[in-house]
């Protein structure tokens, strides 16, 4: 029985992250950048000078915006079955060509000056400074879809529900494509949203400077302020798959959580500008569009993301709980060599190593007493909580 003296230095996930380090984008190099897109082998970037594409895993961009807003920034991107979209400062835009041309497609819309779009099935809907608009046949044309006269920043769906984030106003949703709104505060601290985020049932909205990234799990009716080792401040992009979510802050670079918001690791190794206004996320990386200094990418291999999807929750047990000295971690086989961490009530991390076997001890004595989180690693890979108490 192998015991993990916790304040040790390993070579597991921690580790491979401190000596991880963003790479910037070629082509994109001292450019402000807005918004992200990956759609298969295509990486769209978006910002004061255009679209940009790349076709090599985002290592490079070229300037792609024939027929697109070329005086004012693109600022997001959708796309569904046919068509790429891009809001602009002059209106809506699509590709039929995947980015090689672009065609304006404004036709109804009330205010050029579009700040978030979305495909929600059947339609496309933009954010502008004057309400929301939908269109039901791509773009061809639109119809105002609510909030008329508050300035709509962001946008994002869940299923058929809106969710709408404005300046000045808070949060609003819509379950009948926009007909209705009603506002969704309860929680909030922040009355500005300039970033919004569904991830399966859940919702992260970045909120105002003094403030932080708010997530509501009941579809908006309840808000709650992050910690856990997010930063304070105003925060402008988030990406999101079934293992990881990414937000990043005006200022304060970008940090990741394993388990849908509970806590938070920064990681902004070589990210040289740390006001962020997008992210997306690829199969091998997290692209970042920054504000002064282009698109960069991180590998997400460097987060150690490599436990099998069949990994269920149930497969690891902590025990004793409240613990004295040492607690001891069971796990399934297929958990052996993922990495864990360890964090205390403020979502500082104060341990990290590698799962050495199917049955591990783990050190307390050095630690205060508290609650702790162990966290490993992985796609399903389960959180376990306990208490330090040595009296």
């Amino acid at each position: 029985m192998k015991t993990i003296q916790l304040l040790a230095i390993s070579f597991g996930l921690f580790t491979a992250t401190a000596h991880a380090q963003w790479q910037q984008c070629a082509g994109t190099e001292e450019l402000n950048m807005q918004s992200l897109l990956t759609m298969g082998t295509h990486n769209f970037a978006g910002g004061q000078t255009g679209a940009y594409l790349s076709m090599d895993g985002a290592a490079t961009y070229a300037l792609s915006n024939t027929g697109n807003d070329a005086v004012g920034p693109t600022r997001g991107f959708a796309y569904d079955d046919d068509f790429v979209y891009t809001c602009t400062s002059q209106g809506v835009y699509r590709s039929a060509d995947q980015g090689a041309n672009w065609t304006s497609v404004s036709n109804g819309l009330g205010n050029l000056l579009t700040s978030g779009i979305a495909h929600a099935d059947p339609y496309i809907v933009v954010a502008t400074p004057t309400g929301v608009f939908r269109s039901i046949d791509q773009g061809d044309n639109w119809t105002a879809a609510g909030l008329s006269g508050t300035d709509v920043r962001c946008i994002t769906a869940i299923a058929d529900t809106l969710f709408a984030g404005t300046n000045g106003s808070g949060i609003y949703k819509s379950t009948d494509w926009g007909a209705n709104w009603v506002a969704v505060n309860n929680g909030l601290s922040s009355t500005n949203f300039r970033a919004i985020q569904s991830q399966g049932s859940l919702l992260f909205a970045g909120g105002q400077t003094g403030t932080g990234v708010f997530r509501s799990t009941d579809l908006g009716a309840n808000w709650s302020l992050l910690g856990g080792g997010l930063s304070a401040g105003s925060y402008r992009g988030f990406a999101s798959n079934d293992q990881i979510v990414v937000a990043g802050s005006f200022g304060g670079g970008v940090f990741y959580s394993l388990d849908n918001g509970d806590t938070w690791t920064a990681i902004n190794a070589g990210l040289t500008d740390l006001t962020i206004f997008d992210l997306e996320l690829t199969d091998t990386d997290i692209i970042a569009a920054t504000n002064t200094l282009g698109v960069f990418r991180y590998s997400l291999s460097q987060l150690s993301l490599s436990v099998a999807e069949s990994v269920d929750p149930s497969s690891a047990q902590l025990f004793p709980n409240p613990a004295i000295e040492e607690v001891t971690v069971l796990v399934d086989q297929p958990l052996v060599g993922s990495s864990y961490a360890l964090f205390d009530l403020l979502g500082k991390a104060v341990a990290q190593g590698r799962i050495s076997g199917e049955r591990m001890n783990v050190e307390l004595s050095a630690l205060p007493d508290g609650v702790y989180t162990l966290r490993i690693a992985g796609t399903k890979a389960p959180t376990l909580r306990f208490i330090k108490h040595s009296h």
